[in-house]
């Protein structure tokens, strides 16, 4: 069994990668810590991890062969310094590790505290890394913005039909807010309204060009990714609507012809990938909850021509715990899908 801990169990990420890594039949949550609750029961705090009798510790106290952070940024890249200095395989959902390049990150983020990290760091998303996840000791998670928008757009600008970029659409739920109290996620705030933010810029549109753009031909220009995220009221999932624009010719006049090669191209690019998952209708929110499933729809609109792709993950599945136990499988050589095949929760 892999012995596993959690660092900063106590919030939603953390909660999830518990309940998920509880179920997991290669892994063995040996210790988990929150400062907030430090001293108290799992249960105590979490009532649905009732099958996870651990104590909450300040720190991690125990031999491990992974360890998975859900602090945040700038506080993760300090806690796991020891780690990763010791040669201990490292799973940070955080955003420390995402970016390659150090001034990118300290634009978005500030000063990064473990800037000599950033060369050994993968990023963790299967569908485009399987193979360095494998052999690496530091895997940053996407964030879940990044992981619903690559995977809509990946299959385009790695047949080089993106041309220039695409405008992204996104909606999230409140629990991507993380659970610690900010006025712009109390419930008479988030209920019944629907707002839009990150209007000048948002952080994880770095992540989107950086990724996007490494699938692109040399000689291009990095992809222009506006991106415009939205809170909406329900706890959980997320869905991006694309609109990339499509490189003259890459694709048949008919409209039928165009969508059946479009549709081809997802279904070829991701046929190895068991949870990049093409949808026969447009996918909602609710058919991905509790699974690590991403959906994806590419259509062409009959009138304008205009190519969309829908993308449709649960932010706290696939957008964080469930992509990062997706890692933890490929880094000890385990099934890609080991505890991670629950199925989405409907209606």
């Amino acid at each position: 069994m892999i012995r596993a801990g959690i660092i900063n169990v106590t919030g939603y990420v953390g909660a999830e990668l518990a309940r998920l890594l509880g179920q997991h039949p290669g892994v063995q949550i040996v210790g988990v810590t929150g400062r907030s609750q430090a001293g108290k029961r799992l249960p105590e705090v979490f009532p649905h991890l009732w099958s996870l009798d651990l104590p909450i510790e300040e720190s991690l106290s125990t031999d491990l062969d992974v360890v998975v952070s859900a602090l945040p940024h700038a506080a993760a890249a300090e806690a796991l310094r020891p780690y990763v200095e010791a040669g201990t395989p490292v799973i940070d959902c955080s955003a420390d590790f995402r970016l390659h390049d150090r001034q990118a990150y300290e634009r978005w983020y500030g000063e990064h505290p473990t800037p000599d990290f950033l060369q050994d760091a993968v990023y963790g998303l299967p569908e485009l890394h399987r193979d360095e996840i494998r052999e690496s000791k530091l895997v940053a998670v996407p964030g879940c913005y990044p992981t619903a928008t690559i995977l809509a757009l990946a299959p385009l600008a790695d047949a080089g039909w993106l041309d220039g970029g695409a405008i992204v659409d996104a909606k999230s739920g409140v629990s991507g807010a993380g659970r610690a109290l900010k006025i712009t996620s109390h419930f008479s705030e988030v209920d019944e309204n629907l707002s839009a933010y990150g209007l000048d810029g948002h952080r994880h549109q770095p992540e989107m060009v950086q990724e996007l753009a490494a699938l692109t031909d040399h000689g291009q220009p990095d992809p222009a990714i506006t991106f415009v995220p939205h809170l909406i009221p329900m706890t959980r999932g997320m869905l991006a609507t694309c609109y990339p624009r499509i490189t003259p010719g890459a694709l048949p006049p008919d409209r039928d012809a165009a969508l059946a090669a479009l549709r081809d191209r997802y279904r070829d690019f991701y046929a190895a990938h068991p949870f990049a998952q093409l949808a026969d209708s447009a996918p909602s929110t609710k058919q991905t909850l509790g699974s690590n499933a991403c959906l994806l729809y590419p259509n062409v609109d009959a009138i304008t021509g205009q190519v969309t792709v829908l993308s449709v993950i649960d932010n706290l599945g696939k957008g964080a715990a469930g992509g990062a136990v997706q890692c933890l499988n490929l880094m000890f050589g385990l099934d890609e899908r080991a505890g991670l095949s629950a199925i989405g929760i409907y209606p």
